[in-house]
């Protein structure tokens, strides 16, 4: 199965998963260490078990909420939809903190540049996200009107992709 997002939470695992092993497989896996303050978004990744079948695909560009974003949306919402039995709705999250492509800040600059101020992504869960600047910040936009400023931007994962964390869950509906 190939689809959107078990492509995302591939990605997502490589990024974000800590390897115990002394094997270095992937160049996302070193960096994964580098990436403390994710422990949320590792738990929910690691709750929707779809981590084998998310092989050979990317590169992508994530948008990592932090742990703090996570505690902002609601610590209980975020440990409902982890503990459910139906992960669908924390599929859906998460898949809407991607976008397909190696998406650096000095492309979405330039796409905010040509877009007069405003630029439009596809998440691979099909949905837009909007970004603009906020004097020297990139700020995401969601449908809802939610917004997220990249607090760190450029995490280059090599080949597997780039990470922008951000201070803000950024959601695909009102939930």
């Amino acid at each position: 199965m190939n689809t959107p997002a078990t492509r995302f939470l591939f990605c997502l695992c490589l990024a974000f998963s800590i390897s115990t092993s002394a094997q270095k497989t992937s160049n996302a896996l070193s960096y994964a260490g580098k990436l403390d303050n994710h422990k949320i978004l590792l738990s929910a990744v690691n709750a929707t078990e779809l981590g084998a079948l998310l092989q050979k695909s990317g590169p992508f560009t994530i948008f990592a909420p932090s742990d703090a974003a996570f505690e902002k949306f609601s610590n209980s919402k975020i440990a409902e939809m982890i503990n459910a039995e139906d992960k669908r709705a924390l599929k859906s999250l998460l898949s809407f903190h991607i976008v397909a492509g190696q998406l650096t800040a000095s492309r979405m600059l330039r796409a905010i540049g040509r877009g007069n101020g405003i630029a439009s992504f596809t998440t691979v869960q099909g949905k837009k996200l909007t970004a603009h600047l906020d004097g020297y910040d990139i700020v995401l936009t969601d449908p809802v009107g939610n917004t997220a400023r990249i607090t760190a931007a450029d995490l280059n994962l090599e080949n597997e992709g780039v990470v922008h964390e951000i201070d803000n869950i950024i959601l695909p509906a009102q939930m």
